[in-house]
């Protein structure tokens, strides 16, 4: 008995749309899982988080300067940042002492008009901006107290 050609080939489309639904729902499946741990992270950050335009007005105010972090939250590298780094108890007496910390989500409006500001291309970013928005230093990203310490 001869299989018909159209019925193995209907057959193996079917197969193929049925494996790119599970990789489609796999993926946003791993995104939700993401974005619910980034969220867990960050609200563990001692850290009082400001908008851009907040964290510049209490700078000017208080005369200090701006951390900003730009982050997306459900970026494994971002919260490994909130976790091992901004949770850090010296690492948050030294951003208390001496700047604004501003928190800025990728995937929001005013993600996009900061990457355009400051032609940034990927996150997660961390700047030292002056209190008028002047870009002073871009800094490297490590999860190390004390790498971070020596760069602030």
């Amino acid at each position: 008995m001869e299989s018909d050609p159209s019925a193995r080939s209907n057959k193996s489309w079917l197969k193929f749309i049925l494996l790119g639904i599970v990789l489609v729902g796999a993926y946003f499946l791993n995104v939700e899982i993401q974005t619910r741990l980034g969220e867990k992270a960050l609200a563990a950050v001692p850290i009082e988080k400001h908008s851009l335009d907040q964290a510049f007005n209490k700078a000017r105010a208080e005369n200090k300067l701006v951390i900003a972090d730009l982050s997306a939250i459900w970026c494994p590298t971002c919260r490994s940042l909130d976790k091992n780094l901004f949770s850090n108890p010296i690492v948050k007496e030294a951003i208390d002492q001496n700047y604004v910390f501003a928190r800025i989500e990728y995937e929001s409006p005013e993600g996009e008009a900061f990457q355009q500001v400051y032609n940034v291309r990927s996150f997660p970013t961390l700047l030292i901006l002056a209190p008028s928005g002047t870009k002073i230093k871009e800094l490297p990203i490590t999860t190390d107290p004390d790498e971070f310490l020596a760069e602030i």
